[in-house]
């Protein structure tokens, strides 16, 4: 072969779309190619020994060039070449991606009598995310929480929680959330827009989606995992519900922090175990 590469992520995932352009000290170009599903570029032109530069390309991506010797055997190794999102920011690898509830927490904070926390979290939840291959900002998340799942650790408050007073679990069994677009926050932190949907009403809702990085799990499967964050007014999903205690204070905060903690398994289905 004539000229090898290797185009990878920071995290060292395939580019496979990448593409890469040889000119020689002119400025004309001499060789282009791709790389292969495993981020791999091989090709047999035979090219004159001397310098060259090679730049890659890729969508959605920043592009590198660095300089390239051909020895007097006619062969190049570009080696492995890191691209970086376009912005700096990263995500996982385009494609599918399931996430798994045994690993992830959909969690609330809500002030008690202004003075601490009460936590929840929802127990039965599905989602999946769909990343973009070459705009990312067209990447999807959609997720369905059953809203009986409702765990504060005290029977009573969970009973008065599934109630008409807050989620109303019979009229409305389920909430949802689907993104509308993303926009970057810097490198590795995203704001996911979209439309949440509790109590039968629907308003715009931003998370704030830090990504934490990609690995191997010990199933054969590749994890992303992320946190993510949004604060909500109750009043805003029909939750007017409150007790006045003494001095004027409410027994509930009028606002609930929202807290995701997600792992993601690579596909469109989780393992079967």
């Amino acid at each position: 072969m004539a000229l090898t590469a290797r185009i990878r992520t920071r995290d060292g995932w395939a580019v496979s779309h990448a593409v890469v352009t040889v000119t020689d000290m002119t400025g004309a170009q001499v060789l282009r190619a791709e790389a292969d599903d495993e981020g791999a570029v091989r090709d047999a032109t035979e090219l004159a020994p001397g310098p060259y530069t090679v730049i890659i390309t890729a969508v959605g991506y920043a592009p590198a060039a660095s300089t390239a010797i051909v020895t007097a055997s006619g062969r190049a190794a570009v080696g492995t070449v890191t691209l970086a999102r376009q912005g700096g920011a990263e995500l996982p690898p385009p494609g599918p991606w399931t996430v798994d509830p045994a690993h992830s927490t959909v969690g609330a904070v809500a002030q008690h009598l202004g003075i601490s926390s009460v936590r929840g979290r929802f127990t039965n939840f599905t989602a999946a995310v769909e990343i973009a291959p070459d705009d990312v900002t067209k990447s999807r998340v959609e997720t369905v929480i059953r809203a009986a799942s409702i765990d504060t650790g005290n029977d009573m408050r969970d009973t008065h929680l599934r109630s008409s007073d807050f989620l109303d679990v019979e009229t409305y069994p389920e909430i949802t959330y689907r993104s509308t677009g993303l926009t970057v926050a810097g490198p590795d932190r995203w704001t996911v827009h979209g439309e949440l949907t509790m109590r039968g009403v629907v308003r715009p809702v931003d998370l704030d989606l830090a990504y934490l990085g990609t690995g191997a799990d010990p199933w054969g499967g590749t994890r992303a995992a992320f946190r993510a964050t949004a604060e909500l007014r109750r009043e805003d999903f029909a939750m007017d519900y409150n007790q006045v205690v003494q001095a004027g204070i409410a027994a509930i905060g009028t606002t609930l922090k929202v807290e995701l903690d997600v792992q993601a398994v690579q596909g469109d289905a989780l393992p079967q175990p």
